[in-house]
């Protein structure tokens, strides 16, 4: 049985570390997988990467347009189109933040699902952003990174600001 898992949030160190690879799939990672699909639907979110909640591998799940939530162990995104789209995005680490962000419009992904099965799936619109958006999680960057070193500091003041109030 895992502990209970919170989401961390902006100033956490972990966000800003590279998860490592999961070695291998156990029932564990359907437990910790349980639990984050939990916190992100109760958070409103659509995706939820392991670094998140301060678990240190590649997996993260994702939940869109009705569809059931998605588990990604070990994602590899191994192709994106040329093409680039601008879309608001915001993240559970970051709440009450949103930002404008350019990715590609369409990608190619590599993992494994919970029961140790590998799958790929070509994805694009919000899915697709989802995935780029989570996968950057696992590799230390947040979406705001993404985004003019102004902009980022405007957003990380309003974020401090609305931190301050909720307190």
């Amino acid at each position: 049985m895992v502990s209970t898992l919170k989401i961390i949030t902006l100033g956490d160190e972990a966000l800003r570390q590279k998860a490592a690879p999961v070695k291998e799939i156990r029932p564990l990672y359907r437990e910790i997988a349980e639990q984050m699909i939990n916190l992100m639907v109760e958070g409103g979110g659509v995706g939820l990467a392991g670094p998140q909640v301060g678990f240190m591998e590649r997996i993260f799940v994702a939940k869109h347009a009705g569809e059931p939530p998605r588990i990604f162990i070990n994602p590899s995104i191994i192709a994106t189109s040329e093409d680039r789209v601008k879309h608001e995005e915001g993240c559970l680490s970051l709440p009450g933040v949103w930002a404008d962000v350019i990715r590609p419009k369409t990608l190619t992904v590599q993992a494994w699902n919970e029961r140790g099965r590998p799958f790929t799936l070509e994805a694009s619109g919000i899915l697709g952003r989802i995935i780029q958006h989570e996968c950057d999680h696992l590799n230390g960057i947040l979406f705001i990174d993404h985004l003019s070193e102004l902009k980022r500091k405007r957003i990380i003041m309003h974020y401090e600001k609305l931190r301050k109030r909720r307190r």
